[in-house]
């Protein structure tokens, strides 16, 4: 198995508070209320600890309230490499209905001045070397601009990295422009940071061309229930997941990052590792929280996904 860093730059509680339907304006009376620490890096983290790789986590976290991630870190074996910062970790309330449907409602986190940037940096700078691959995943904490970020991307490219990306917004716009080793925005996130419409296989084929003219080796676009599209080396793909019943959405696109990572550093054959992942995330739709503890069931759901080739688009060609 592998050493992989996840970085998680605006971690949270997650809260996730269920009930059949959310009545706006009304006293909603909730069936059960979780709160676990999460993040959509430390997400990931959980789903490759699951899977058996060797998970470096680190970030920024707020040394207030840091106990519950700390014995997460401890219970999954991964080495915390968090810069701790004054005050609280944000709360993130996720209102999930029996429907599937989930609202959120995203605390802003921390401000994190030039000061904490720096120690990251140079946190980053001496254990990222040894980790075959690295993901950084979900938002920006205030205080850290776009312009950070990709530098970090570019720094970690440079000392011989895999880097993978999640994130959106003026974000993914300056990552795209570091050039990371893999992305997996969402359809829409994609096309609004292209500028360019997302709407079928053939758009997204183009959009990931453009991408992949770069120097972006893997773009993975993601389309919820309709399934995900993966362009990489010479290849085009689509798999549509299996029917399951949907618990909630939270943390499915963090489990097929994760997959996908997972698939690639293992050397599985590329519809394989498409396969894999998307089992993966519908399995994540299942159960409130994030992780693999029945790899029967991810098995089980993994011969369900189709798998097909996508028609290859005129600018794709092997580098």
């Amino acid at each position: 198995m592998a050493r992989i860093l996840t970085i998680t730059l605006n971690p949270a509680f997650d809260v996730t508070i269920r009930l059949p339907v959310m009545e706006p304006g009304e006293v909603n009376r909730s069936s059960a209320v979780s709160t676990h620490p999460a993040g959509k890096g430390i997400n990931v983290a959980r789903v490759l600890a699951d899977l058996g790789h060797t998970v470096t986590v680190s970030g920024f976290l707020g040394q207030d309230n840091a106990g519950p991630f700390e014995a997460l870190f401890a219970e999954y074996r991964m080495t915390d490499a968090f810069v701790r910062v004054p005050g609280e970790t944000r709360s993130n309330i996720k209102i999930a209905e029996d429907s599937g449907r989930v609202t959120d409602v995203n605390g802003p986190g921390p401000q994190i001045d030039e000061t904490m940037q720096a120690a990251l940096r140079k946190q980053l700078q001496a254990i990222a070397p040894g980790h075959d691959a690295v993901v950084i995943a979900g938002s920006l904490p205030r205080g850290v601009e776009p312009v950070w970020l990709a530098a970090l991307i570019t720094e970690l490219g440079q000392l011989g990295l895999r880097v993978a990306v999640d994130t959106s917004g003026a974000a993914l716009q300056a990552a795209l422009r570091a050039k990371p080793w893999l992305v997996k925005p969402n359809a829409e996130e994609l096309a609004h940071a292209l500028g360019q419409p997302a709407e079928d296989e053939s758009s997204l084929h183009t959009l990931a061309a453009q991408l992949r003219a770069l120097g972006i080796q893997h773009v993975v676009a993601s389309q919820g229930a309709q399934g995900v599209c993966w362009f990489g080396d010479g290849l085009a793909l689509s798999a549509k997941p299996p029917r399951v019943t949907v618990l909630s959405t939270v943390g499915a696109g963090d489990s097929l990052l994760a997959g996908m990572v997972h698939g690639l550093l293992s050397d599985m054959p590329p519809e394989r590792a498409l396969a894999l992942a998307t089992a993966i995330a519908a399995h994540a739709v299942t159960q409130v929280g994030v992780g693999v503890r029945d790899v029967s069931k991810i098995t089980e759901l993994e011969q369900q996904v189709e798998v097909r080739p996508l028609a290859r688009d005129a600018h794709a060609s092997r580098p």
